[in-house]
């Protein structure tokens, strides 16, 4: 079985949304997109344990928080506002086993997976083609009850909803045989050997319907232990003493005998508190799993996902961030595993090392509008970059710009370093002008060549990325096609980034770097004394140093003065198409009188 798609509505960040996924994915996008918000949605709706949890949704998981009706302001006065909003997440699930047709079968439909329509003529031969598959669809409804005073939510059959009077619950029992297991990155590590409900340990112990039946004979033999019996402890002589103090005071049937015991556990503290052990280095010292190394946890987390798969068999998987704590071969070694293991295998991600383990088809780039709209873009790549290149140079060039919401295009190795570096020395000199482009959630990339220009601004546009780019000089057609991809063109009329440099810095500063340098010997035979013809001297060391770091090192050392004014000003310009200043609120009528009269 396998998702092949997901519709969400007025879910957190998330106000609507459809998605549709192919066998494997990974999720990618800016911080707060909504990737996180795509598994936690699909959770709701397949997850066996997420209901059992009450109330299953809450304030804060209704988008902007709205969760009671809202007046009309186009209705007359006193009439009644409209619907509450509700959550509503519907999954439609396609190559369903045998078992899972004969057990969801008055539910079952039939979808055209090439145009996303679902089969209505009553031509049983239709249902025949190659692109017609079985498909079940499941929908979470989640809304506040102004009757109890609290949030509801349950899962149906989505088909029950339109077709029956009373809707059919898809229950947890069904939503086993669906076999959707979510793995959040930070919680599944902590409890994965504990007994909770829930965890991997009580998930493999169901599959193999084994039920620890300890409960008693535990809470039995605790209860007959008797903490501080020991006279020379001390303890037991003041409980007696007690003792015979509350004798004076009230019937013996009142209270006897008061001794220490280990606690007052019940079954549900035990599934909590049981804990496995670990032996860690040579020795026999055993310490609790969650406290070894997060990257060791991960693996056994790793283990644990086989054993489930092994006995499910038809399983879909859904991992947050593969890559905490993991180094890149065993990152990769998770993808490959996962894949190999499950009928359908979804990531979210921010490392290379996964993204690059997906192909194109497979990765799904999310990005969220002002209002919620969350959509998805695959990667087309323009014919001036083949396939080749972009998998050579993913780590390099394209992973950055695919996980950022904006770009900026450098012409070539010496702007993609240099930029960054003057923006954020310029921060650091006067903050409330300039800022980082990481503070502005820009990254660079390097386009290798000013050729390259227009074509990547066309690819990181098509995803829904602000782009932006920066490059010498450059004819009228050449600098008429970059801007029709780009949202800004930072162009100076220098013919490098050398002369742009050279040209309008101090002397001051040339020769103070110039005197710090610990100059190449080639270079020292032909300026025996750079400092004293330093514009020269470092035009010539810009140039062997182009793409390592040299200019970039000296704009680090730059005041705010030195710095060429044309950087400054599209550092200045950059900041405000990135991060505008706060518009003035309109004066109501209330304080436009109050200016008129003061």
């Amino acid at each position: 079985m396998k998702i092949f798609s997901v519709v969400i509505e007025n879910f957190r960040g998330i106000q609507s949304a459809k998605l549709v996924l192919p066998d494997h994915a990974v999720l990618i996008g800016d911080n707060n997109t909504g990737k996180s918000s795509v598994f936690e949605a699909i959770d709701l709706a397949l997850g066996p344990d997420r209901l059992s949890r009450r109330p299953p949704v809450d304030e804060h998981d209704f988008y902007q928080g709205r969760y009671l009706p809202s007046p009309n302001p186009d209705a007359p006065d006193g009439a009644e506002p409209g619907p509450a909003p509700k959550i509503t997440v519907e999954v439609t699930i396609t190559n369903l086993s045998p078992e899972q047709e004969a057990r969801f079968g008055a539910n079952v439909e039939w979808l055209n997976t090439t145009t996303g329509d679902f089969y209505q003529e009553a031509d049983p031969a239709g249902v025949d083609a190659a692109e017609i598959k079985a498909a079940l669809r499941v929908t979470f409804i989640g809304e506040y009850d102004p009757d109890e005073d609290d949030f509801v939510g349950n899962s149906y059959f989505t088909r029950s909803l339109s077709e029956d009077e009373t809707p059919a619950s898809f229950s947890k029992k069904d939503k086993q045989h669906c076999g959707f297991l979510f793995l959040r990155s930070l919680r599944t590590g902590s409890r994965a050997l504990s007994l909770e409900h829930g965890s991997l340990l009580d998930i493999i112990l169901r599959l193999k319907e084994i039920r620890p039946q300890m409960w008693e004979g535990t809470i039995g033999t605790l209860a007959a232990y008797d903490v501080a019996s020991d006279p020379a402890i001390g303890i037991s002589g003041v409980l007696e003493s007690i003792d015979k103090s509350l004798k004076k005071y009230v019937p013996r049937e009142w209270g006897v005998k008061p001794h220490l015991k280990v606690s007052n556990l019940t079954r549900e503290h035990l599934r909590k508190v049981i804990t496995a052990f670990i032996a860690t280095g040579a020795g026999d010292h055993a310490a609790p799993f969650f406290r070894q190394g997060t990257g060791t946890i991960n693996m056994l987390v790793l283990a644990m996902l086989s054993q489930i798969a092994e006995d499910k068999q038809n399983v879909i998987f859904a991992m947050e961030e593969a890559e905490t704590a993991i180094p890149p071969y065993a990152q990769k070694r998770i993808v490959h595993e996962l894949r190999k293991l499950s009928a359908q295998s979804l990531f979210t991600s921010h490392s290379p090392y996964v993204l690059e383990e997906f192909s194109l088809h497979e990765t799904v780039i999310l990005a969220r509008s002002d209002d919620g709209q969350l959509s998805q873009s695959k990667i087309e790549l323009p014919e001036s970059i083949k396939h080749k290149r972009y998998r050579q140079d993913f780590r390099t060039r394209f992973c950055e710009g695919l996980l950022s919401r904006r770009v900026l295009i450098a012409e070539g190795a010496t702007e993609a370093a240099s930029f960054p570096v003057v923006a954020r020395r310029l921060a650091e000199l006067n903050p409330a002008t300039y800022a980082s482009l990481e503070a502005l959630g820009v990254c660079v990339i390097d386009a290798g060549s000013e050729t390259q220009i227009a074509d990547l601004g066309a690819l990181y546009k098509s995803l829904g990325k602000r782009t932006f780019a920066l490059c010498d000089k450059q004819t009228d057609a050449a600098k008429a096609a970059i801007e029709a991809q780009v949202e800004r063109l930072f162009m100076h009329e220098e013919k490098g980034i050398e002369d742009l440099i050279l040209n309008n810095t101090t002397q001051a500063a040339l020769e103070r770097f110039a005197d710090q340098l610990d100059w190449p010997q080639h270079l020292l035979n032909q300026y025996p004394n750079p400092k004293a013809q330093a514009a020269a001297a470092l035009g010539a060391y810009f140039k062997w140093s182009k793409g390592n770091w040299g200019i970039a090192e000296f704009l680090a050392q730059c005041s705010e003065v030195e710095i060429p004014q044309w950087l400054r000003d599209a550092c200045t310009t950059l900041k405000a198409a990135c991060d505008p200043p706060p518009q003035p609120a309109e004066a109501d009528g209330e304080d436009l009188f109050a200016d008129i009269l003061g």
